[in-house]
């Protein structure tokens, strides 16, 4: 979500008249666009800040906006502590980055930050704005914001607000536009994309519809891998407690929706899931995954853990390495817990845990996904993949790098001149923990842009 809020501010410097700046001593404007789900993202703004002071000092008509969840929260901290920044705003008001920047020319230093997302402000929405995207041939598609959890431990909701649904008929819209321009591939994203549509189906009744009260999710998975030209549909994230058989089967059933599942399972002890309150058990999740395996031929599952959650013992952190032995992840997000101000973990004080018990779960949970990537990378060697070419490898520019509809990473030779979007058939041959080698078979289809050029009224 935080990418996606970044290419939507980045496309509104452009509608603006503004160019890409080559690096930070070249810009006329800075934008930190800010994430507070770890702690190390409080650290990294306020040190990026202090680096900048100087530069603001050198160029005093430099502007330095800060952005997005960080700013949502500490408004008045970044003022405090950063008092050369000239725009502060938040996660509801991202169609207003260029007016700020603008009447902070003009007035000095800006801090606003709504509260909440009116429903009938579309623009308000990432994704009904003008974008800049680094690749030509994928793209953020957002079907709701906000969340309406209470995750002891996530500080999502109070940053970003209650859920709010976007139109279906405009969504598909959306990506039927952006294959017009030669969009391949979307990704779908939410807080909780499962429940996508069951606040829109509460206010029709709520006007006198007669309509059920449901996520509509798996309808919309169907009609956006339906759209003329989109190759593949990814989402991120579905909420465990939600996963229902019907998104599974939309997967199954639509070619385009990609065989990777994104399932969240933060802790392995039912104690610790209810203190969590994720409103479901490990019997739950682990039923769950297997029905969505059976259903879902070749799926690749990824999960986040948390680990060292207040109150979290021993013979809970036992219990989560039992089931993410049992899962068999393809790979996972681990996390040692960091405690976020707003949040009802951060005040579970008395309850932390033993910092050096907390690193050594980390390494022995570590050792457990580890071994189930490896296997499962391997179980792919021999196997004939379809992947889409992003680039020349970061490690090896004699490599070109691809991804597979599992979302696997696979380098192989003799991709010279292949452009980015991309798609081709690779023999596996190879495979480590983290990626998959292999040979180029052939190139399927090569990408097709339709590049818009933002116009500035004068």
């Amino acid at each position: 979500m935080n990418e996606h809020d970044t290419e939507r501010i980045a496309g509104l410097l452009e509608a603006d008249g503004m160019t890409e700046a080559s690096s930070m001593d070249d810009a006329d404007v800075v934008v930190l666009n800010t994430c507070c789900i770890r702690e190390n993202a409080d650290n990294k703004l306020y040190g990026q800040l202090g680096n900048l002071k100087q530069m603001k000092a050198d160029r005093p008509d430099m502007q330095i906006a800060v952005a997005g969840c960080l700013a949502q929260k500490d408004r008045d901290l970044i003022r405090e502590k950063a008092g050369h920044v000239d725009v502060v705003f938040g996660t509801h008001n991202v169609h207003r980055a260029a007016e700020l920047l603008q009447v902070a020319r003009a007035e000095g230093p800006i801090v606003e930050i709504l509260e909440a997302t009116a429903r009938d402000d579309a623009e308000a929405f990432p994704s009904a704005l003008p974008a800049r995207r680094d690749s030509d041939h994928a793209a953020w598609v957002t079907i709701q914001i906000g969340c309406d959890n209470s995750c002891a431990f996530c500080i999502v909701p109070a940053v970003r607000g209650p859920e709010m649904s976007r139109s279906f008929d405009e969504l598909v819209a959306e990506v039927a536009e952006l294959a017009r321009d030669g969009i391949t591939e979307v990704t779908l994203l939410g807080q909780n994309v499962n429940s996508y549509g069951r606040d829109l189906a509460i206010a029709a009744r709520q006007a006198g519809d007669d309509v059920r009260l449901r996520p509509m999710f798996a309808e919309l998975l169907r009609a956006v891998g339906a759209v003329d030209g989109i190759r593949r549909v990814r989402y991120t994230s579905p909420h465990p407690k939600d996963m229902k058989g019907d998104v599974a089967l939309a997967m199954a059933e639509t070619d385009a929706v990609c065989e990777h599942l994104h399932l969240p399972l933060q802790s392995g002890s039912d104690r610790v899931l209810s203190l969590m309150h994720r409103g479901y058990t490990a019997e739950r999740y682990l039923r769950v995954l297997a029905e969505a395996r059976a259903t879902i031929p070749d799926l690749a599952v990824t999960t986040d853990i948390i680990v060292g959650f207040p109150g979290e013992t021993e013979d809970d952190f036992e219990r989560t390495l039992e089931v993410a032995a049992e899962a068999q992840f393809d790979s996972a997000y681990t996390f040692v817990f960091s405690p976020r101000p707003g949040t009802e973990a951060a005040d579970m004080v008395d309850d932390f845990v033993d910092p050096a018990a907390v690193v050594n779960r980390y390494e022995r949970l570590r050792v457990v996904i580890e071994r189930s990537a490896r296997a499962k990378h391997h179980a792919r060697i021999g196997r004939r993949e379809r992947a889409v070419v992003e680039g020349v490898s970061k490690r090896d520019a004699a490599m070109t790098t691809a991804r597979t509809r599992q979302n696997k990473l696979v380098h192989f030779a003799g991709g010279e001149g292949l452009k980015p979007g991309s798609y081709v058939d690779v023999d596996v041959t190879e495979a480590s923990m983290n990626y998959l080698l292999g040979e180029l078979v052939d190139v399927v289809a090569t990408p097709r842009r339709r590049r818009r050029i933002p116009v500035v009224a004068s």
